[in-house]
């Protein structure tokens, strides 16, 4: 006859918790709401003070004009105009000139640009690429340059008479004006380009950086040569980089104003209302703060068009793959 092991006493019960009285819970959410505002308070008043008030500034002055009587020895008077600054900056050639200008030379700069910095960036993470450290902080060093020290020194090399670039062509009998109308605005494009193509290979490769080395050497396992491992595996994986920084250069593109007003030293031909940021500048130069408002939310209405339209066209696209 054998003996049968006891059965397990079954586990106690946990003892049940006290029921939190409905009045100190709702004062306990209140206190980390207030715990939130005050960690929030700080940065909420500087976006209102530095951004949302700026803007509905700006949108105010927008509404308005001056009209000025007689000689115009007496002091202006502030009449609304509703939507005469908007319909008059639209109907302006020269403003409209500007945006033109910047939609082209954003259009051709922007894509070479960042094809550059994703080549770069794709040549400092390959297993074979030496002197790594060197060749990331050659490529970085342009952006850390101030813009207007760049613009400075890009004026120089293409002032008719200091120009080794029109030098060397005028040796080969060819005749090059880099200051001349036909040339401003690949002028332009290349010191963008050369200023901001190491930020954006910064950005790509920091990306780059956090592909698991596991996925190339698998590739490479089953064969993959280095070109199909960029192309397959790591520029999908960094698409989100690319996006980011294509919104950037259309901001930044949009916001074109030291290289014109820098290059304008050297090249008088160059308008005081090359781009919409120097149009809008003339203005209040000239003393129409309400006409240079205008300019200002055009501008800003078209690079939130184009950024958003942008990201749009980029989530149609990958919902579509």
């Amino acid at each position: 006859m054998t003996l049968s092991a006891p059965a397990a006493a079954p586990p106690p019960a946990s003892a049940p918790r006290p029921a939190v009285p409905p009045g100190r819970s709702g004062r306990h959410n209140r206190r980390r709401a207030r715990t939130a505002w005050l960690f929030l308070l700080p940065f909420a008043a500087l976006f209102v003070c530095l951004y949302l008030a700026p803007i509905a500034y700006t949108l105010g002055e927008s509404l308005y004009e001056q009209q000025r009587s007689g000689l115009g020895l007496t002091e202006p008077t502030t009449s609304f105009a509703g939507l005469g600054n908007y319909l008059t900056a639209l109907g302006d050639d020269a403003f409209r000139a500007s945006l033109l200008r910047v939609l082209l030379i954003g259009a051709v700069q922007v894509p070479v640009m960042l094809g550059l910095a994703l080549g770069l960036a794709l040549l400092l993470d390959a297993r074979q690429t030496l002197f790594k450290r060197f060749f990331r902080l050659a490529y970085f060093l342009p952006y850390a340059l101030p813009g207007v020290i760049g613009a400075i020194m890009w004026s120089f090399l293409v002032a008719p008479r200091l120009s080794p670039i029109s030098a060397a062509a005028n040796s080969l009998g060819l005749d090059l004006d880099l200051t001349s109308d036909g040339m401003l605005a690949p002028v332009i494009g290349n010191m963008l380009t050369w200023g901001w193509t190491g930020y954006n290979m910064l950005i790509i490769y920091a990306a780059l950086q956090a592909i698991p080395a596991e996925l190339s050497e698998a590739a490479r396992m089953d064969g993959c040569s280095a070109f199909a491992i960029a192309w397959r595996i790591k520029v999908p994986m960094v698409r989100p980089a690319l996006v980011l920084t294509t919104v950037f250069s259309i901001i930044g593109t949009a916001q074109l104003y030291n290289e014109p007003a820098i290059l304008h030293n050297v090249a008088p031909n160059l308008s005081s209302d090359y781009t919409p940021i120097s149009a809008a500048y003339a203005a209040v130069n000239s003393g129409d703060f309400n006409y240079a408002a205008t300019q200002s939310v055009i501008l800003a209405l078209l690079t939130l068009v184009l950024s958003f339209g942008f990201l749009k066209f980029v989530q149609r696209r990958g919902a579509a793959l």
